[in-house]
């Protein structure tokens, strides 16, 4: 019998013992795979080619000089304090920062407001009460089955413009907080380098005591079987040692109040009335389809789990949360994931009310005046994809914490 001949080195990785060289199957996939990825090169070749010619006959130069050029408009809003934007002075890439981090402003306060909206309007779908379960029933049936583009132009031209009030009648809250057309004018702290440094001290000690706070809780419940409130120990925890911040930092801190100077409010710090009705449209938007990957995970989990909890005498709330709740998570955390990356990429509506979001300054104002559409579009793409990768990896990795593990 003859031997049957064997690779060896590099060759045994691409080649199968034994058999013929057009019948084995790891060249047949070797052969077929570097096939699609070189058909798909020549039509990304292809496309990129022929949009540079077009542009070329069309006097239009694509490339990114464009970021170094005086930006020749204003950026409406400017309430982040991390980047302002000049008129006459900021450039195109700036443009591109301030589009950036509105857009994750709003989308950070929507994924927190969404969640806990709807966890617990998915939790009170389940009530025992008819009028609650039923209510929230047709909360959730409303706002999912409409678009979420016609929410946001209801509540922006319907609800939140006519009633709230004009300049000269602002609603005032101890002459230091004012609500209008324009937004909501708050006191905006001054900070000296000092006073920074103590305060971001007395946050980060904050969080750390709070860490400990949780660690010591957790071990006395898995000795004791006591509860300890955790949520109500660690604010008090944040308001002491911030409130410790704020008076070491004694005069090195100042706040500057908003006046009435004129037609408008002057000095001070503003939330545009566009980012909260942008933010109030997609939290009760996404909080409906939440509510409903919250009640899906909850059925999920055996009813023989809540008999039991009963026959022990717990009540329905210390059942939810340490039992049913739970092993409810590794079934909710994975579909939420997705309504968090929506909510992200929903945001790009921000243009129906106003709202200089990425897609309204960068994508709108931006290509209008510079004409680059190939490299603004493109730059848009490649930032949402960043957002949402970046959001899909930390909350795949909570995911994984909650999923149980099996012996």
């Amino acid at each position: 019998m003859a031997p049957i001949p064997t690779n060896k080195g590099i060759s045994r990785f691409f080649r199968t013992p034994g058999i013929p060289l057009l019948r084995d199957p790891k060249v047949r996939s070797i052969f077929f795979q570097s096939t699609a990825v070189l058909f798909l090169l020549w039509v990304i070749f292809t496309i990129a080619n022929n949009t540079n010619k077009n542009l070329e006959e069309r006097g239009i130069k694509t490339g990114f000089h464009f970021f170094d050029d005086i930006a020749p408009f204003a950026i409406p809003e400017k309430f982040f304090p991390f980047w302002s934007f000049e008129l006459g002075e900021s450039l195109y890439w700036e443009v591109l920062v301030i589009g950036i981090q509105n857009t994750v402003f709003i989308s950070i306060l929507g994924i927190i407001s969404a969640a806990v909206l709807g966890f617990v309007v998915g939790v009170l779908r389940l009530s025992p009460n008819w009028l609650v379960s039923r209510f929230v029933g047709l909360y959730i049936e409303w706002f999912r089955n409409t678009p979420l583009l016609l929410q946001l132009l209801f509540w922006n031209f319907v609800v939140f413009l006519p009633l709230a009030p004009v300049v000269r009648n602002s609603w005032t809250w101890g002459e230091m907080f004012f609500l209008n057309k324009a937004g909501l004018y708050y006191p905006s702290p001054q900070f000296s380098i000092a006073s920074a440094v103590l305060l971001i001290a007395a946050l980060v000690s904050a969080i750390v005591a709070i860490v400990f706070m949780c660690r010591w809780a957790q071990r006395r419940k898995d000795t004791t079987g006591k509860m300890f409130p955790v949520f109500f120990v660690s604010l008090a925890i944040i308001a002491a040692f911030l409130s410790t911040g704020v008076f070491l930092a004694g005069e090195h801190l100042s706040f500057n109040y908003p006046q009435l100077k004129g037609l408008n409010y002057r000095g001070g710090g503003r939330v545009p009335l566009t980012a909260f009705v942008l933010w109030f449209g997609l939290t009760v938007y996404t909080a409906a389809f939440i509510a409903e990957n919250v009640r899906g995970g909850i059925l999920a989990v055996s009813h023989g789990q809540s008999e039991a909890a009963s026959s022990l005498g717990l009540y329905r709330r210390i059942t939810l949360q340490l039992i049913i709740i739970p092993q409810a998570m590794r079934v909710i955390v994975p579909p939420t994931i997705s309504q968090f990356l929506n909510l992200t990429k929903n945001s790009s509506l921000a243009v129906a009310v106003g709202y200089p979001d990425l897609v309204n300054v960068w994508s709108g104002i931006a290509l209008n005046q510079t004409g680059q559409a190939l490299v603004i579009m493109m730059v848009t793409i490649g930032v949402y994809w960043l957002l949402s990768f970046l959001t899909s990896a930390l909350l795949n990795a909570y995911n994984r914490r909650v999923q149980l593990e099996e012996r």
